[in-house]
């Protein structure tokens, strides 16, 4: 019999940089770990007991030392690795306090939608890169 999959829930950030709105914070996962050294949006799993909101607001605390104010969700997905199913939701979102520092990535920096599309990501990712590309997201301000 095939165990049966593990299935998490996954918030991420979309975060444009204040200078300009047109560039967007992603980070390189760490060497080591699943999927390592692609790149995601920052974020990542909803504890037990957590809004989608707080989660995101905790985990971009923990991994880029930054403040967040959660806006409307912009996506919601779901992808199938070989160890687990992804839900992963996407919220856009702006820094209240702090400079983002790679706590808990390889790697930081804002890229355009079109110049992520040359960055290896998460396959979970990838059709929401494609919709941001495409501009199927809606208003990101």
């Amino acid at each position: 019999m095939v165990p049966a999959r593990r299935t998490v829930r996954v918030v991420a950030a979309l975060i444009p940089r204040p200078e300009d709105g047109r560039q967007f914070l992603v980070q390189q996962r760490l060497p080591g770990g699943s999927r390592a050294l692609l790149w995601e949006f920052p974020g990542g799993k909803v504890e037990a007991g957590e809004t989608d909101a707080a989660a995101l607001a905790r985990e971009c605390r923990e991994e880029l030392d930054v403040e967040l104010a959660v806006g409307r969700r912009l996506w919601e997905g779901q992808h199938s690795y070989p160890d687990l199913t992804v839900e992963l939701v996407l919220f856009l979102a702006r820094i209240v306090s702090g400079e983002p520092r790679p706590l808990g990535a390889h790697a930081l920096a804002f890229h355009t939608p079109a110049q992520m599309q040359s960055l290896p990501f998460c396959e979970a990712d990838i059709p929401l890169l494609d919709d941001l590309v495409a501009g199927r997201l809606g208003a990101l301000d």
